[in-house]
């Protein structure tokens, strides 16, 4: 079966419109992986899935077929938890999956981040912006980051290292303009057995993201709406969430101020430098020197609507670990942790090892 056939199945005005069955949606997406169909006609398929809704059974055949050419790292790293934020970006807010993740590390936990820089079609900020502002960087290479996960209990991977495949798919991501189901794909190369965070956007996906996971051979996972679907609870207001805990999906609703940590307003990014027209917030020198200004002053521990997002987040990674019983618990731990100064001790073995 090629793409044209399931082109047919789901392309608008069709009269045997359905969904794709699970072995389908695998075919599809190793078709696209391969390079061997036209780039309109990989658009086209790709929008009309959109435009169709795209089910469970469909991304976990995409996941599956990504994960079947992926060099995936930390493959049975004991007490794993891998953080899944979307690889399009932040451009309103500042990306604090990389602080939340050192104090969580500094805390004992083991912490992959899977991330990217400047993917289309929003190119917004990411993971990897601000670690190259820290002075460490991401990894391409999945050996070098299980060294890193290993050693210092924490590293950042690029998508696109895993799987190269998703390199060739920026230009047609560019033209199309539009999510598609290959955003969330690339934010489900987590190694089989680590626990799981992904991020979820705003709307009724919410249901699906975990659904998806579950399928996916992880014994606990996360679904968190962040702002613009990050990992990182918002602090002005209820973060919405659903969890999976030993085959039971749980709603999880994150009260700042049940923590002592709500603010009157979300972290920012500054307005002093705006992308120019053709560019994304990754793609701005100012704005990746402004985030990274602000995950230094989280680590620092200075008092901010930063600091006390980072610390939910760091408190949703250490229960996800199993290290904490309850949220309650995490939060408590990752500000010991921060206290401590132990972050910027994995910091600086992180920068000790990508030198």
């Amino acid at each position: 079966m090629n793409l044209r056939d399931l082109l047919r199945v789901i392309g608008p005005g069709q009269k045997s419109l359905r969904n794709l069955s699970l072995e389908e949606a695998h075919r599809a997406f190793e078709i696209i992986l391969s390079g061997e169909e036209s780039s309109a006609r990989m658009a086209a398929f790709l929008v009309s899935l959109k435009a169709k809704g795209t089910t469970v059974e469909e991304l976990r055949g995409f996941a599956a077929a990504a994960r079947g050419r992926a060099k995936v790292p930390c493959v049975g790293v004991p007490g794993l938890v891998s953080m899944c934020s979307p690889t399009e970006g932040q451009d309103g807010v500042p990306p604090l999956d990389v602080a939340a993740g050192l104090i969580a590390a500094g805390a004992g936990a083991r912490v992959l981040l899977l991330t990217d820089r400047c993917v289309p079609p929003k190119r917004g900020l990411t993971a990897a912006s601000v670690m190259e502002h820290l002075g460490c960087g991401m990894t391409w290479d999945p050996s070098e980051c299980e060294e890193w996960v290993i050693k210092a209990r924490f590293g950042a991977c690029a998508v696109s290292g895993m799987l190269p495949a998703l390199v060739q798919l920026r230009e047609l991501r560019e033209e199309i303009g539009v999510r598609t189901a290959l955003s969330t794909t690339e934010k489900l190369l987590a190694p089989p057995g680590s626990s799981v965070i992904v991020g979820a956007q705003p709307g009724p996906v919410l249901g699906t993201a975990i659904e998806v996971v579950t399928g996916l051979e992880h014994p606990r996972a996360l679904a968190l709406q962040g702002p613009e679907g990050s990992l990182v609870p918002m602090v002005s207001k209820r973060t919405r969430g659903i969890e999976l805990i030993e085959g039971d999906l749980v709603a999880m609703n994150v009260e700042p101020e049940d923590f002592g940590l709500s603010h009157t307003q979300e972290p920012e990014l500054p307005l002093f430098s705006l992308p120019a027209e053709g560019q994304g917030a990754g793609d701005t020198p100012g704005l990746v020197k402004a985030a990274g200004e602000i995950t230094e002053a989280v680590l620092s521990g200075e008092p901010s609507g930063a600091r006390n997002a980072a610390l939910l987040g760091a408190g949703l990674i250490l229960k996800a670990s199993g290290r904490s019983l309850t949220l309650a618990d995490g939060v408590d731990e990752a500000v010991r942790s921060l206290d401590s100064g132990a972050p910027r001790a994995v910091l600086d073995q992180l920068r000790d090892l990508a030198e």
